[in-house]
């Protein structure tokens, strides 16, 4: 019997992964000066080891100020980049492939980690003034970020192309850019956080600019014989905001010039007026319908909790992909389990593990 399409491995350009099942990246806001540590070697290590196909380190800033929070993980200089590469060393001694995510918060930068009870850090207190698109917060009490000059934005670009290059040396294996959840380039993409008058605001044409100039921009230090994925927000949930039918034409675009390989199906985050209708496998539709009407890979995320919804997903070509977030987070081993549920039969274990594939 052919093995389960979840384990069925995935070829994207040069790079095979073992598996359908990436995990997801999420922010542990643990890192000083934005370098990653033993708590993400130990976090990314064991996801390795549970048997996710590939491993996405969570938002890595451009910059020091395009940091969700002062603990973020950055990717700007070479201290960042040699503390990756050692995780990268191990993950790939696991056989999954590493992956980063480069990232620039825009006006939600400068806030405190959730457990410190979230919302905006006052520069006196560690923060800074965020920049985006145009000088609107995103919510009253937040900061106001400065408007970004076209100087700004070209330095925002090549900020993009040097991460791009530092991923590249620490050894990771594919990149994505991060274009949600009301970050710098989700913000410039909506029409809700993006007022310009220039080429870089107004219709759909001019407010997708700098996503292309920074896709651009990345390839250029990013080799085409690795996958470049994308991060977007299909939709904000919001009236007159960004919507699933401009996903698809956005992804149709990004088809057609054959740069991005992947678009990772989220949604939300720009505006705290969201009514999101959340359940498990809530954003499925959308790389389901971005697969279909674009033709282009597309990864599923968004409360996957069991294998055969998850198995469901790539069997029925609603998505290539299965990111897990609070699925990994809880259970890093749940690969292993879902390989037995589903009757994975080329699915390796650890041999360290070995004697506990028994249960």
């Amino acid at each position: 019997m052919a093995d389960p399409h979840l384990f069925r491995p995935i070829t994207i350009r040069s790079i095979t992964a073992k598996n359908r099942i990436m995990l997801s990246p999420m922010c542990q806001y643990s890192s000083n000066e934005g370098v990653m540590n033993d708590w993400h070697m130990a976090h990314l290590g064991a996801r390795a080891m549970g048997g996710a196909g590939i491993i996405c380190t969570e938002a890595s800033a451009t910059e020091a100020r395009g940091r969700i929070t002062p603990h973020c993980a950055g990717l700007w200089n070479e201290t960042q980049r040699d503390a990756m590469k050692r995780i990268n060393d191990f993950v790939l001694t696991q056989g999954a492939v590493p992956a980063v995510q480069l990232a620039h918060a825009g006006r939600k930068a400068a806030t405190a980690r959730p457990w410190d009870g979230g919302g905006p850090v006052s520069v006196e207190a560690g923060g800074w003034q965020p920049i985006a698109p145009s000088a609107k917060p995103f919510q009253a009490g937040w900061h106001i970020p400065q408007s970004m000059t076209k100087a700004m934005i070209r330095e925002a670009v090549e900020q993009f192309a040097h991460t791009a290059k530092l991923a590249r040396q620490a050894g990771f294996q594919i990149a994505e850019i991060h274009g949600a959840h009301g970050y710098l380039i989700n913000e410039f993409l909506s029409p809700l956080s993006n007022d310009r008058d220039d080429e870089y605001g107004g219709g759909f044409d001019d407010r997708i600019r700098f996503l292309f100039e920074v896709i651009e921009a990345v390839r250029s230090e990013w080799p085409r014989t690795l996958p470049l994925f994308l991060r977007i927000s299909s939709t904000e949930w919001v009236e007159g905001g960004w919507s699933l039918d401009d996903s698809i034409v956005l992804a149709r675009l990004l088809r057609a010039q054959g740069e991005v390989d992947l678009i990772d199906c989220s949604s939300g985050g720009n505006d705290p007026r969201q009514q999101i209708a959340v359940g498990p496998g809530y954003q499925i539709p959308f790389s389901a319908a971005i697969k279909e009407k674009a033709g282009i890979l597309t990864g599923a995320v968004g409360m996957i909790h069991g294998p055969d919804l998850a198995e469901s997903i790539v069997a029925s070509g609603q998505a290539d992909l299965v990111l897990l977030a609070r699925t990994l987070l809880g259970d890093p081993t749940w690969p292993m389990k879902a390989a037995k549920q589903l009757h994975a039969s080329q699915f390796k274990w650890p041999v360290q593990y070995e004697r506990a594939n028994i249960y």
